[in-house]
Parts: C-alpha cells; structure tokens; sequence
C-alpha cells in the first residue's frame, strides 16, 4: 500500500500475484510491469506513478470515469479536470483500455458508491485479466467482514457490465445508448451554452429575464464576427453574464429545494425515520458575529413550507415589493448586472484583434468572483480592482488601434 487519503493525494494498492510465494521477490510493481491496473480513481490513474508502471505492449486497464475532486479545487477556485484528457494518457500507456461510469453504477445498482472497486473487480475478473478463482475471490470477500452481501452483488454486477454494459446501464436507470462523463470538459459552443442559459433563466425568473441575456449575447456574438471572427468573447459574456444574472437569492434557494428531487433522493438514501434541518442566515432574522458577519442557525423541517412560499413570490424579485432586494448585497448583485452590460457595449464600439485580449479578460472577470456574503464581497473588491488594470491596458491598445 502507498499513498495518502483522497483528500491530500493518492491511494493506490500494489498487488502481486504467484502460485508461490518464493516467486514475489518485492513488495511494489515495477515500472511498466503492471499487467492490470484497476483505476478506481481516474485522476490517480492518469497520474505519473500509476503511468509510469504502464507498459503499451502489457498493461490492461479499466477506468472508472466518474472524477472525484480531489484536495486541490479548496485550495484553487479555477481547478478543473478533463477526463478525456486522462483517458487519453492512459490510453497512450497501456495496450487495452475499458472505460465506463463505476461510481454512478455502483450507487445506483447498490445505493452506495462505495461498492465501486469490487465493481470494477468484477469487470476485470470477467474480462480474463485476473488470474483467481471466482469462489477465492468471494471468499475473501466473507472473510474481510465488510458489507458481505453489497460487494457480492458489486462483484456481479461489474461482471454483467463486462458482458452486456447496456443491460446493465438499463438497470441502474441510466441511457443504454451512450457513456456518461460527469465531468465532461468545459469548451462548449456558444448555441449550446445558449440554449442551457436561457432555459435555466427562464426558471430563475421568467422568459422576459431569459431572452434579454439572450439579446445580450446575440448582439456581442453578431459583432465579434463581424470585427475579429469566432465565438470566444461572446462565449465569455455568455458564461459571466448568466453568473451574474442568476444570483443566489432567498427566491432561488427555495426555488431548488423545492423544484427538484432533493427530498425523494434523501428518502431513496437513507433507511427509517430520519428529519432534515437546515443551517441558514435569513439576512432580515439573522444574528451577526463580532465581526458583523451573519451567523447561521439551524431551522426544522418546517422551513420547507416557507420555501414553497417563497419560490412562488419570485416574481417579487428586484422590484419594490420586494423584501430581501433592499439589503446591500441584493442591490450590489443587481448593480453588477447592469454594471457588466454597461461594459459589454463599450468593450464592443473599438473591438478588434489588437485589444481583443483584454476584452476577454475583463469579460472574464465576473466568472472568477465566488461565495455568498461577505466571501463574495470580497472576491468582487479583488475583480474591480484587476478590471481597472485591463482597462487601462485595454484603453492604451485602442488608442494604438485608432491612432
């Protein structure tokens, strides 16, 4: 065994195989002589340890395509991971590559995520790639003790799924037809961008809301081509103006508890009686700590009730009657609304490839300011003050462009 917890780095197993002991002249696989690797976690897999005992003409590996964050995105607000791009490294080390969704076929085929090693197991025992006996392997499932009968069935289960992934797709609820990434890269054109945005916005408020950031985009999208070609910018003002525009309000947070399937997952989750609170700071009930800043308090489940009650007064949103949009932070998160926009036009009268940099950068911006609270008023002061620097920058090559 060597490694760490998930949450600080890897964990990986180095498992060898003999008829006899005397045969096993060290405890590690050596590089490039792994004959399997099981990539529980793709992010461990595709990494330079696990790579580096690959070997393109040996190694057989099945990757479970579902990333879990590691440590890293507390630490880095811009943290991402693209699984084609891991997929592909593996790929480029090892001679045969299975890949498939484990943790989401696990949790749904045995109610816990957890069961997704013995899955992925399973899946190499019955492609021939591990050299036990079936009834030694579910021995020494008996034997370690821990949730017998889930890992009976994870090992069945990544079995059939070697067999007939369809089928086993089919029953875990999800579309037999394709793979599913939950993490899919983040380069998505403008159309389909768009299309999501102004549905989502829709919701939030109404279609009048909707098909203004509609409007917005459009107009950026019509003068990019016509002055330096592409999508990148309007992509940029499409991503940064619905942030802005679908604020985290008291309207939307009883909007999506009481919208979705929040409470039917809890129930489908968790076994017997259980009841659900809520740890909120209403900005009109709350108490504020030494430093001013509210502090939350837990709420029972009647709070539920409320949220029903709010998430059909969201057409209160921003006008007069509205109770929450007189405090600071609802006035700043309209006032930025309107502030970007105002931007938008400016950056778009002396667009062209000399200052175009700096129009993506400053229309950037709004997608790097995180939080809620006093957090968000925070990263908001760090962004106007790296928005007066591409300003000038910006300005300075326009006045070159034009002069």
């Amino acid at each position: 065994m060597a490694g760490l917890a998930q949450k600080g780095g890897a964990v990986m197993s180095h498992v060898r195989l003999a008829a006899d002991p005397v045969q096993l002249h060290a405890a590690r696989v050596a590089r490039g002589q792994a004959d399997v690797v099981l990539g529980c976690d793709l992010m461990v897999a595709a990494a330079g340890d696990a790579l580096a005992s690959m070997a393109s003409g040996r190694t057989r590996a099945v990757l479970n395509t579902d990333v879990a964050p590691t440590g890293s995105f507390t630490r880095d607000p811009d943290w991402q991971a693209s699984p084609d791009a891991m997929l592909k490294r593996v790929g480029l080390a090892a001679a045969q590559v299975e890949s498939l969704e484990a943790s989401r076929l696990a949790a749904a085929l045995m109610g816990d995520a957890v069961a997704t090693n013995v899955f992925l197991l399973g899946f190499a025992w019955q492609k021939g790639w591990v050299p036990l006996q079936e009834d030694s392997l579910l021995r020494a499932i008996e034997l370690n003790g821990a949730a017998v009968g889930m890992n009976r069935a994870a090992f069945a289960w990544g079995r059939q799924a070697a067999l007939d992934p369809a089928a086993v797709r089919r029953a875990a609820g999800l579309p037999s037809d394709e793979k599913v990434i939950l993490m899919p890269s983040r380069t998505a054109s403008l159309a389909s961008i768009l299309a999501d945005r102004t549905e989502r916005l829709a919701d939030y408020q109404n279609a009048r809301y909707a098909q203004h950031y509609a409007a917005v985009v459009r107009r950026v999208s019509d003068v990019e081509k016509a002055r330096v070609g592409g999508e990148r910018l309007a992509r940029e003002v499409a991503m940064s103006l619905y942030k802005l525009m679908a604020y985290k309000d008291e309207y939307e947070v009883a909007r999506l508890h009481t919208s979705s399937d929040f409470l039917a997952r809890l129930q489908e989750r968790f076994e017997g009686d259980f009841t659900v609170s809520y740890y909120l700071a209403p900005p009109l009930l709350a108490r504020r700590d030494a430093q001013g800043r509210p502090v939350k308090q837990r709420y029972g489940a009647w709070v539920q009730t409320a949220f029903r009650l709010l998430a059909r007064l969201r057409f209160l949103r921003g006008t007069v009657f509205d109770p929450f949009g007189w405090t600071r932070e609802r006035r700043e998160e309209r006032a930025a609304i309107d502030e970007f926009e105002a931007l938008v036009e400016d950056l778009l009268k002396d667009l062209n490839s000399n200052n175009f940099n700096e129009a993506l950068a400053l229309a950037r911006l709004p997608q790097q300011v995180r939080g809620y609270g006093h957090v968000k008023t925070r990263e908001h002061e760090v962004a106007q003050k790296k928005a007066l620097e591409l300003l000038a920058r910006w300005r300075t090559k326009t006045g070159l462009s034009q002069g």
